[in-house]
């Protein structure tokens, strides 16, 4: 009798149903540059950078994320959008990051953490926001700029930020706002 209970894909074998998440090999040698992180400004510059190299190294869509310790320097894991890429539709730059700093410190509770994205998250990355426990989200481009070049963000409302903020996340929202929303250009001129 099958542990699973859904039927593998066609000419898959359960003995070979594996999700292997890698991030793209340029995020190493950028994160190898060893620099420091020290303001807000220069966290949501990262973020920024990383979906802008996502966009020009053709590896995945516009948007880019990474979490920091409250008041560290480095960051704690990083991410970009992989879902072309790796066909996978939850792989959203901030479940990417939360994904990649949660095994890095072998922890799924981000309290006591902040992530930095290049713009305003959708509707499941806010959800993930609330479950990883962030105390603060910081973005870039804003709804409405991924609206303008395609992208449809889901079901958020001013309801949704008022809960989440009811429950301690504090939202720092447009910070770089004009360098997030040219990287989103950037990328509709590319397609």
């Amino acid at each position: 009798m099958s542990q699973h209970s859904w039927p593998p894909a066609p000419g898959v074998s359960e003995a070979n149903a594996v999700i292997l998440i890698e991030l793209p090999a340029w995020i190493d040698e950028l994160l190898a540059r060893g620099e420091r992180y020290e303001t807000d400004e220069q966290k949501i510059g990262l973020a920024i950078e990383l979906a802008r190299q996502n966009v020009l190294r053709r590896t995945g869509a516009p948007f880019g994320a990474a979490v920091f310790a409250v008041g560290e320097d480095r960051p704690r894991g990083v991410g970009v959008s992989i879902v072309e890429p790796l066909h996978n539709s939850v792989l959203h730059a901030e479940t990417v990051a939360y994904m990649h700093a949660e095994a890095a410190l072998q922890d799924h509770d981000l309290s006591g953490h902040e992530l930095f994205v290049s713009g305003e998250p959708c509707a499941m990355c806010l959800g993930a926001t609330h479950w990883a426990g962030v105390d603060r989200l910081v973005f870039a481009a804003l709804r409405e700029d991924a609206q303008a070049v395609g992208y449809d963000e889901g079901p958020v409302f001013p309801e949704t930020y008022a809960y989440l903020e009811a429950r301690g996340l504090r939202v720092v929202r447009g910070l770089r706002r004009d360098e997030g929303r040219d990287v989103l250009r950037l990328n509709a001129g590319q397609r």
